[in-house]
């Protein structure tokens, strides 16, 4: 396919034409075989895809994606903000990617003309015994190698950030804020124009290793696994890697390998400031964080389209992908709920827990939280906004995995799968880096 031809493709069945769609079913049944399928069509899977084509462009691959669009969940649900790699631990995956990632990141953009603003962002301490927890943060970052970190007193506070009262704060001028729905999409279109192949509406449900006594025995001999879908559908690949997000365990565990880590969706609700009153945010103004708690606390974010998201807060969400208070999953429930790892989260965090539920059911303790740092904001100040879903990777001991995890497992099936099985945040800011080490793991171990 010519590859303007496919950029328009994808453009048009993003958007659900169905010209489009006949197109796509018609593009699935000539051809069905690959020698690489990427499971999952978020900002991690596309990226690897595309990464992978661009170094092999000789083989066949493809991104297998369960719902009708892409980048839908994770990818289509965050605040946007390009991460400059302060909060990791020094030596960290999170760490080292992050720093190499936002770097990437701001090239592709400039090289694709993907907007991004880099407005900055400040760490505000509004007590003084959060000052030594900001300085300890500040030498974290140098060690990250994080660019142009400086410690700022209140009256700079002000200069950046007129509405905003705090003792000190540390300043990281080159986070930056975009559009991750649109960057995925670029990916994509890399993808396809490389002569990559995406199949939406292709919810994998199991993978096994061909039977040679099948019809497509020939296949069988060359493509030995085969993928099948939710509706019957097959294809036919040499090797298979999942960028799965909210079911990278379940995927694992179908695959043969372990289910640990196990994923408990946790559901972050962020209030937006009402327009006309935007003016009192100009960059990312975050809480410096509080190492007995998992999460961040409420932050202030702008976002490219002129608004500014407040929050999130981070409540268990009882549908993996659970956007609304009242969207509930038996079995996604039930899953959370029977794993103990959870149960030893919430106990030694139970007070944190609680108060995040009271917060998420009340405007007034949201609007608290954020008048530590702008005084000036009110409960009439705000809107209820988006949510998303956060896929925290937790062990059986209820800690929260921190860190990517990749995996694959033994024998003829697991030994032909590379799971990405936790990619947290900052996996969006991190995708073309994360996306260079999946690429050098799967050379490694698929001998491409």
């Amino acid at each position: 396919m010519a590859a303007a031809a496919a950029a328009a493709l994808l453009r048009q069945r993003a958007g659900g034409g169905g010209g489009a769609a006949a197109l796509w079913r018609a593009q699935r049944r000539q051809r069905s075989t690959f020698d690489v399928a990427v499971v999952g069509a978020g900002i991690v899977g596309l990226a690897s895809a595309r990464e992978l084509v661009r170094r092999h462009p000789s083989l066949a691959l493809a991104v297998l994606e369960k719902e009708k669009e892409l980048a839908h969940h994770q990818s289509g649900h965050n605040s946007g903000v390009i991460h400059s790699g302060i909060y990791y631990k020094p030596g960290s995956l999170k760490a080292k990617l992050c720093v190499q990632g936002a770097a990437l990141c701001y090239e592709y953009c400039d090289q694709k003309g993907i907007p991004y603003k880099q407005c900055g962002k400040l760490i505000v301490a509004v007590e003084q015994d959060e000052i030594p927890r900001l300085k300890a943060l500040y030498e974290r970052g140098l060690q990250n190698n994080v660019r142009g970190l400086k410690l700022i007193g209140a009256k700079e506070i002000q200069a950046k950030e007129p509405f905003c009262r705090g003792l000190m704060a540390l300043d990281s001028p080159y986070t930056g804020i975009v559009n991750y729905k649109q960057v995925a999409q670029s990916y994509a279109e890399d993808f396809q124009e490389a002569g990559g192949t995406i199949l939406t509406d292709f919810e994998v449900t199991n993978m096994e290793m061909a039977k040679e006594s099948s019809s497509e025995s020939e296949d069988g001999l060359k493509y030995p696994v085969v993928v099948r879908n939710s509706k019957g559908e097959e294809i036919y690949c040499r090797h298979i890697v999942t960028c799965a997000g909210l079911y990278s365990d379940r995927l694992s565990e179908i695959s043969g390998c372990s289910p640990e880590p196990r994923i408990v969706p946790f559901r972050g609700d962020y209030l937006v400031l009402k327009p006309e009153k935007c003016y009192m945010v100009k960059g990312n103004i975050y809480p410096v964080p509080n190492p007995r708690f998992p999460f961040l606390g409420f932050h202030f974010t702008p976002r490219m389209d002129g608004s500014v998201w407040l929050g999130p807060n981070a409540v268990l969400a009882f549908k993996r992908e659970g956007y609304k208070l009242f969207d509930f999953s038996t079995g996604d429930f039930l899953d959370a709920v029977t794993y103990s790892g959870l149960w030893k989260l919430v106990l030694r965090n139970l007070s944190y827990g609680l108060s995040e539920m009271y917060r998420a059911c009340f405007l007034s303790a949201q609007v608290k939280q954020l008048q530590k740092f702008i005084p000036e904001v009110t409960i009439n100040d705000v809107l209820r906004g988006p949510s998303g879903v956060r896929a925290q990777a937790l062990d059986s001991d209820g800690n929260l995995v921190d860190d990517f995890v990749f995996d694959g497992g033994s024998g003829d099936i697991g030994s032909r799968i590379l799971h990405v099985r936790n990619a947290p945040s900052p996996a969006a800011t991190s995708s073309l880096a994360i996306a260079k080490m999946i690429a050098d793991e799967v050379k490694r171990r698929f001998e491409l």
